[in-house]
């Protein structure tokens, strides 16, 4: 299986999307915005249509129509009363952008359906550079704003009091989340995204209160979950996303049985 590079690509495609998902994803399902990741995939999909509509990479229209939606979310809702709405609104608008896209352009059906159910074993050496690059920015900035982020997550009145913007966090925090799903569609597309982002944060949380600990754990169970799917997707013919999927349910499943 290792003596393919497009399978060497594809292990350390998955390995870098999952790292940044899994510390993204954590502070995503802390903050309860497990929507916004959502709504900022279907953002990307409106952004990869058009960008093969004007014959330019998808990974690029997919990180503008996120990186721009992210940071509209945050900008619109500042309270958690009103960030379902703004995401809601954010949402349709891209939705309908994509489906003009696909009428404009029929030509991009196939990669359309890459785009929504990924495909990771297809990453080129050029693609995989980037990831490592994407990857890197989206972990540096997090880094950056990881001790306001988690005082505004945890005690917000208590931070804004304290003088934290929670309006620029968050959009700060939204704009990381953009890099991370734009990433994560690269390998299990657009409609299964929340298989690399909230699974694994999400039993990681399950399974331990502590912050750092709980932080590795989620990266590491989707570091796991990745390349345990690879594997099998090799020797069954089934494809990966499915693999990752499946088996990122059956962790959170497990992860319930310890409460």
């Amino acid at each position: 299986m290792l003596t393919y590079d497009f399978m060497l690509r594809a292990f350390a495609a998955s390995g870098i999307v999952a790292v940044v998902a899994g510390a993204v994803g954590y502070f995503l399902v802390l903050r309860g915005q497990t929507f916004a990741g959502h709504a900022l995939s279907h953002v990307g999909f409106a952004g990869a249509t058009g960008a093969a509509l004007v014959g330019i990479g998808p990974l690029w229209g997919m990180l503008a129509f996120t990186l721009a939606a992210g940071s509209a979310m945050g900008l619109l809702g500042e309270r958690l009363s009103g960030r379902d709405v703004a995401i809601g609104i954010v949402l349709t608008l891209a939705l309908g952008f994509g489906l003009l896209f696909l009428n404009l352009n029929t030509a991009t059906t196939l990669q359309a359906t890459s785009i929504l159910f990924g495909n990771v074993l297809a990453v080129s050496a050029t693609m995989l550079g980037w990831l490592i690059l994407l990857g890197v920015a989206a972990l540096a900035a997090l880094g950056a704003i990881g001790r306001p982020l988690l005082f505004a997550s945890l005690q917000p009145e208590l931070a804004e009091a304290r003088g934290v913007s929670l309006r620029l966090v968050g959009t700060l925090f939204l704009a990381v989340v953009a890099l991370a799903v734009a990433q994560s569609v690269q390998i299990v597309g657009v409609l299964l995204v929340f298989t690399l982002l909230v699974g694994p944060p999400a039993a990681a949380q399950r399974l331990t209160c502590r912050l750092w600990p709980g932080i590795a754990l989620a990266c590491a169970l989707g570091l796991g979950q990745a390349w345990i799917g690879i594997v099998v997707a090799y020797y069954s013919d089934w494809p990966v996303s499915f693999c990752i999927t499946a088996l990122s349910a059956l962790v959170y499943l497990a992860a319930l049985v310890p409460r």
